[in-house]
């Protein structure tokens, strides 16, 4: 993807932050600001969604939740993209948390495709094999 050279006018404030919080994950200034400018912009477009790191990275959740966008997603498909079945498997969330999910779907499929295909690619072959201590004991 092409990239610009901007002028940014920001406090010292926001500039410290964003240092430390850059220093802290090992990335650049320029790095860190883009990944918090694309995240503000998609926050805005979809309320109701946030994000949250964990092991496979930083990802779109259901703000609130911890639940990951790619989770309601991949039900909603094992739903036959069917509304009503969805809000039946979770029964705890709201409809607008849900329909939230949905819509960052929309606007922005390929992190969630991306992901998806990942998740996929776990077979339970896969998993005997690459990760044999998680097969359960047999007694």
């Amino acid at each position: 993807m092409p990239t610009r050279v901007r002028d940014l006018q920001i406090s010292d404030e926001l500039d410290q932050e964003i240092t430390r919080e850059s220093a802290d994950r090992e990335t650049t200034w320029s790095v860190l600001a883009t990944e918090l400018l694309e995240e503000a912009i998609q926050m805005r477009r979809v309320p109701r969604i946030s994000f949250a790191d964990g092991p496979a990275g930083r990802r779109a959740v259901v703000g609130g939740t911890g639940l990951d966008v790619w989770e309601v997603v991949a039900t909603w498909r094992t739903c036959s993209e069917d509304f009503d079945q969805l809000r039946r498997r979770y029964e705890w969330l709201t409809e607008p948390q849900l329909r939230a999910a949905l819509a960052y779907y929309e606007l922005y499929p390929a992190d969630i495709d991306a992901r998806l295909k990942s998740e996929a690619a776990w077979t339970p072959e896969r998993v005997a094999r690459e990760l044999p201590f998680a097969k359960p004991h047999s007694h």
